[in-house]
């Protein structure tokens, strides 16, 4: 019995499509090209390089498999049309066909004591799997406690971190210590650190801070007074107030040629500012004074750059051999920032120098924090280089410490191991003898089945499935054409008057009905009299393509006939398009139908094909179908256009018998947003989809709006608003 089905990446089911068949009988509705087809392909021939992805699981070697569908038609009828044969069981010989069936039931016992030891060798396999898990999860706490945290020993693990089964093996087959180990774990850690972890690397060493400004900061402009020409007429009144850098910055204030007007002076707004008065105090700031303020500003520039050259202290601080001792980072840190804090104070008093050149300033030497912070450098990186000696040779250190770390987990993990070891040797010995008793009793089946075709080949022949596929034929109102007997296991399709390739002339109902009672006796007999296969799984794809409706009852009720009541098949699978054979097939008894039958969707949208389960409220005739197309916006255009075409045909013209021949005249559905939505509704042909295949101009909520409209224009919009909700 199939248990699961899986359709991925092929045709149209682009996305993975799951479904659990968990009942006996399992219809399954999809309209034309929503993915019935290629369902029912897979099972039919699921070997294919297409199906690759796909999966099928519960068939095993007792299962026949039957499937009719397109592919069945073309194998069996359009490449000759001499049908294979159809082997049944003799009814003349009761003697042997009493012992096959004796056979058939000792074979039917033997499959079920297989079945049955085939489960205990599975729990053993299971306890087995269960206990290496247990194991594996208890020896993988060496994993997530020494390959996470610091770290130190995750090298020890190397190669044995990436599967819980290659880490046991490894453990395991590690002999057990004769003492146990007189180190620890931290001992372990302790001697890694010296060689390994995020330290143990070879180290650059930290550049020492050269800053060359102590010259600058010496320099004596910036304890001289700087004033200007003490030979101009305005010398003595600049002298007098005592504020030659107030009037100096006031000269900025002026224009820098004054006519005859009188300007305003910068200080008391009063126009008083004469060209005369102006000459005076720009002559008073000479070119000597200028000189040496351009200087000063020099010496600022200068110092800046030697300040920008300092390397930034995240160069220090993030160094790891500073980042291993926080009392020496903080230490850093602190002398750091006191060198940059007496370089920033002495470019605040430059600045405050040219400001103020009449100023005398002293700036702070910065000879001490600069000896201050190199020997901390100094010091640091003695530690460097002595760190560096100790990894020269550290391959053998590493060696010996990771077989340290395996011997002393072996001891700490002795009781899990020597605990898995016995339980698996007492499994493994128990599944040697199962597996002897499973091989005993596969002979016997082999034996079994050969007898049973032994017996078969005196009593198979095909005059019964003649015979049946015939009368099957006339009681269906199938006249003109019979099935003779071509050869001793073939058949052929003859009409009265046509003795030669009857099968071309017949028509599409006819080659449906025929096709598919050969299929019936296909179940019901075997084409190879040496098949012992017992059980039976029948797939049936669409058998009522091209039949009127009451070749449809009937092939309905010869289905349910055949397949459903009967205890001959265990499982069946049945795909159509059509709502009336759906419904047909549907058991309307609600407990019945709960034990016995499942129901399912085959739809596709612009993400592709896929399969779902479906109640049995949910059945809807083609009408409530087309709707239900259209109210879903990611089907694709050309569906949802088409659908829309039906709707408009089936409820106008059939229903309501409505002349539509105005409605599309009139000026609401005459806008132009409505032109391509109009002519897709006008077109001649209301089925086939392929029409629009090319239509550049789809907008759903323009059609949505105009099939609105047209059930608005007519007086059904009520009837709109219902159907839109489905």
């Amino acid at each position: 019995m199939i248990t699961k089905i899986k359709l991925k990446n092929v045709g149209s089911y682009k996305n993975e499509s799951i479904l659990i068949p968990d009942k006996k009988i399992n219809l399954f509705y999809g309209l034309n090209g929503a993915g019935k087809t290629i369902f029912s392909n897979f099972l039919y021939s699921r070997n294919e390089p297409a199906y690759a992805q796909s999966e099928i699981d519960g068939l095993d070697n007792t299962v026949r498999l039957l499937v009719y569908n397109q592919q069945f038609v073309n194998d069996y009828f359009y490449q000759t049309d001499n049908l294979k044969g159809i082997f049944t069981l003799s009814k003349e010989n009761k003697e042997i066909e009493i012992k096959i069936k004796q056979i058939q039931k000792e074979l039917e016992n033997k499959n079920n004591e297989k079945d049955n030891i085939t489960g205990k060798k599975s729990t053993k396999e299971k306890e087995l799997t269960n206990i290496t898990k247990e194991v594996e999860n208890q020896l993988w706490e060496i994993k997530t406690s020494y390959s996470g945290g610091d770290r130190i020993l995750e090298f020890c693990l190397k190669g044995l971190m990436g599967s819980k089964s290659s880490l046991k093996e490894y453990l395991v087959n590690i002999p057990k210590p004769d003492l146990k180990p007189d180190y620890t774990i931290g001992d372990l850690k302790h001697q890694a650190n010296q060689v390994k972890g995020k330290d143990a690397k070879f180290y650059d060493y930290l550049l020492e801070v050269k800053f060359e400004g102590s010259n600058i900061e010496t320099n004596t402009l910036f304890q001289e007074v700087i004033i200007g020409n003490e030979n101009s007429p305005i010398a003595n009144l600049i002298k007098k107030l005592n504020h030659s850098d107030w009037v100096r910055q006031g000269l900025s204030y002026l224009p820098e040629n004054i006519g005859d007007k009188k300007e305003k002076c910068p200080f008391c707004q009063q126009e008083t500012i004469t060209k005369s008065l102006a000459d005076q105090i720009r002559n008073y700031f000479d070119e000597t004074y200028n000189q040496k303020v351009k200087k000063i500003k020099e010496l600022l520039e200068s110092y800046k750059h030697l300040k920008d050259s300092i390397p930034q202290k995240s160069d220090f601080i993030s160094h790891p051999i500073i980042q291993i001792d926080e009392t020496v980072k903080q230490k850093l840190e602190v002398l750091y920032d006191d060198l940059i804090r007496v370089i920033e104070k002495n470019l605040s008093l430059i600045k405050e120098k040219i400001n103020y050149p009449s100023q005398h300033v002293e700036l702070e030497n910065t000879l001490l924090p600069l000896r201050q912070l190199n020997e901390v450098i100094k010091e640091q990186n003695n530690k460097i280089k002595e760190h560096n000696e100790r990894l020269k040779n550290k391959e053998d250190s590493l060696s010996e410490i990771k077989k340290n770390f395996w011997n002393l987990m072996r001891w700490e993990y002795d009781q899990t191991i020597t605990s898995y070891l016995n339980n698996k040797k007492r499994i493994q010995d128990e599944l040697k003898q199962i597996e002897n008793s499973i091989s005993s009793i596969h002979e016997e089946i082999k034996r079994k089945e050969a007898e049973i075709a032994r017996l078969q080949k005196k009593t198979v022949n095909i005059d019964g499935a003649i015979d049946s596929i015939n009368n099957c034929l006339t009681e269906l109102g199938i006249t003109g054409l019979t099935i003779v007997k071509h050869t001793d296991n073939l058949y052929r399709i003859v009409r009265p008057d046509q003795k030669e390739n009857a099968f071309h002339t017949l028509s599409e109902g006819e080659k449906t009905m025929i096709s598919f009672l050969y299929f019936l006796q296909l179940c019901r007999g075997k084409l190879d009299p040496s098949d012992t296969r017992t059980k039976k799984v029948i797939v049936i794809d669409d058998p009522v393509s091209s039949l009127s409706h009451i070749y449809i009852f009937n092939v309905a009720q010869l289905i349910k006939h055949e397949f459903f009541y009967g205890a001959e098949y265990d499982q069946v699978f049945v795909l159509t398009h059509s709502l009336y054979f759906f419904y047909e097939l549907t058991d309307t008894n609600h407990k019945r139908r709960k034990e016995n039958q499942k129901l399912f969707r085959i739809q596709k949208n612009q993400e592709g094909s896929f399969i779902k389960e479906m109640k049995y409220e949910e059945i809807q005739n083609d009408y409530q179908s087309y709707w239900m197309i259209v109210n879903d916006s990611n089907q694709h255009p050309a569906l949802i256009a088409n659908c829309m075409r039906n709707i408009i045909e089936y409820f106008f013209n059939f229903v309501e018998k409505t002349d539509l021949n105005n409605v599309f005249q009139k000026s609401s559905l005459q806008a132009d947003q409505y032109q391509a939505f109009c002519r897709y509704m006008n077109r001649e042909s209301h089925s086939l989809g392929q029409n629009i295949f090319d239509l550049k101009e789809f907008d759903y909520s323009l059609f949505r709006q105009g099939l609105k409209l047209v059930f608005k224009e007519t007086g059904y919009y009520k009837h709109y608003e219902k159907m839109s909700k489905i």
